[in-house]
């Protein structure tokens, strides 16, 4: 173990040669602090990747209709394809692999929302049960819709909390009625979302309601599933036998992308996924080479330090110093240094991202810049290794200095 005396040798040491300690010393923080910097703009990034699919089932598949853009079996192209009730039963009935299905009905024209003369106008979403699961819908009091209203054709109505904010002003609203378009809907629930304030703003209804009740026949504008936890390469086979099905029940070429829009939400979490993993990788290059170069810079300027000590350290071995005696004292000084300026690196970091977080509160694509633990511990170690590295090679030529030799030195 290190003595009073010894520690008190080493911060003499150190404190006679200020201005390399101090060069010694920033080439390490600045190498901790961008290292650290980077890897929480890294988690920043990542973070605004999963904020975009917080509102989504990542595992779902969404389907549009388009129109068709090539002749197929003697029809022109330019067809609307128009989805149907019979559409999301086929898919239900047909693809084994989907556990969570949903068709969406636009209301055409104006909505309007009334309550006890208030009146405003919101999002309106007839849907059936399973989108509770796919837009990740939490109800906060009692319940989303049931298979029960579909079937019966309810009138019933799950509102956001901010639609019973604004028309409540502080009344519960379950049980209440709401005029949509003059059609009296009775409240059933009340949700929230961890999308945009817009979901809050939102009201659903049943679909075979809303049909019904608007003229919308039998007509759906889309069609969602889930595929429980299918990976990419199965989810895009599904998404071809969706394709396949649908044109031919629709009459379009299975080729024909316009005539309907799939998007696989499972094929584009995964890329983004990707792209985190190689901008993670990147960042961690970048930052340790950073390092790197702070490191060789220490083990320069300890090699200097040993010539200017050179006759210091003959006296020392003449009067019995081992070599591991020396060696160590040259690697804790080169610890100690790059220790305490990779401290003050690594505490410098964090105080920026946080200043960074602070002024990117409003962002989406980048959200939270943080340090975890376990990249704390990784940079603790880091600085314990650069220390070591730093101090090694000049201590080894400590080391082995001899001291009659030593004792020659101007």
């Amino acid at each position: 173990m290190l003595d009073l005396d010894t520690w008190q040798e080493i911060l003499d040491t150190v404190g006679k040669n200020k201005l390399r300690t101090l060069l010694t010393a920033w080439s390490v923080a600045w190498g901790i602090l961008v290292l650290v910097v980077l890897l929480g703009s890294g988690q920043g990034l990542v973070h605004g990747v999963e904020y975009g699919f917080r509102d989504d089932a990542t595992n779902s598949i969404w389907m549009r209709s388009g129109q068709t853009s090539r002749p197929y079996r003697g029809l022109r192209p330019g067809r609307y394809v128009q989805f149907t009730n019979e559409d999301h039963t086929t898919i239900q009935r047909s693809m084994a692999r989907i556990d969570h299905i949903t068709s969406r009905f636009f209301i055409r024209g104006n909505l309007t929302v009334a309550y006890r003369g208030e009146t405003a106008s919101y999002n309106v979403r007839c849907v059936h049960p399973d989108h509770q699961v796919i837009e990740r819908t939490i109800v906060t009091r009692g319940r989303f819709l049931n298979p029960l209203d579909i079937a019966e054709c309810r009138k019933v109505a799950v509102i956001g909390d901010r639609v019973e904010a604004q028309l409540f002003k502080g009344r519960p609203a379950l049980g209440e009625y709401i005029a949509v378009n003059h059609i009296p809907f009775r409240v059933v629930g009340v949700f929230t979302d961890e999308g945009s304030e817009g979901e809050m703003e939102t009201i659903y209804l049943p679909i075979s309601t809303a049909q019904r009740a608007f003229n919308g026949a039998n007509r759906v504008a889309m069609i969602m599933m889930t595929v429980g936890d299918a990976g990419v390469e199965e989810s895009r086979g599904i998404v071809s036998d969706l394709r396949r099905l649908i044109a031919d029940r629709h009459d379009f070429d299975p080729e024909d992308e316009r005539a309907v829009f799939i998007t696989n939400a499972i094929e584009e979490f995964q890329r983004f996924a990707n792209l985190m993993g190689g901008i993670r990788m990147f960042v961690w290059v970048i930052g340790v080479g950073t390092l790197a170069a702070g490191v060789v810079g220490v083990s320069n300027i300890m090699m200097i330090a040993v010539k200017e000590r050179t006759r210091e350290i003959g006296i020392r071995k003449a009067l019995g110093a081992t070599p591991w005696s020396v060696m160590s004292l040259v690697l804790r000084e080169a610890v100690l240094v790059t220790g305490v300026a990779g401290y003050a690196g690594l505490v410098a970091g964090v105080l920026l991202l946080e200043l960074m977080a602070r002024g990117l509160t409003g962002s989406d694509f980048f959200r939270h810049p943080e340090v975890n633990l376990g990249v704390a511990a990784a940079a603790t170690a880091l600085l314990v290794a650069a220390g070591a590295v730093a101090g090694f090679f000049p201590a080894r030529r400590a080391a082995a200095i001899r001291p009659v030799e030593a004792l020659r030195e101007e």
